[in-house]
């Protein structure tokens, strides 16, 4: 289990700085299994679930967080999607208030 929750910590550690050149991306963090991305704007709860699902994931925005808690059974390309998600709703202003 540690090996699998490292793996992932991992990768957020490689892919959500990425994040931070978008301009209304405030901070990026992560610990473990858990990834946070933290903007400046409040999230749009409505449209942002409704492109999350559309991408064919499930994360988990709340105010001005979007935390990502993937199994911990998760392959790399599956962290990957979940990122390239965030990515694309980062680059939709109609994803925040």
């Amino acid at each position: 289990m540690q090996s699998q929750v490292s793996s992932i910590e991992s990768l957020f550690a490689e892919l959500l700085p990425k994040l931070t050149s978008f301009s209304n991306v405030k901070d990026v963090r992560w610990l473990g299994a858990i990834g946070v991305v933290e903007t400046h704007k409040a999230v749009n709860m409505e449209v942002i679930q409704k492109h999350f699902v559309e991408q064919g994931v499930w994360i988990r925005p709340f105010g001005r967080l979007i935390y990502m808690m993937p199994p911990y059974i998760s392959q790399p390309e599956h962290i990957e999607r979940l990122v390239a998600a965030i990515k694309t709703a980062l680059e939709n202003q109609e994803c925040f208030n």
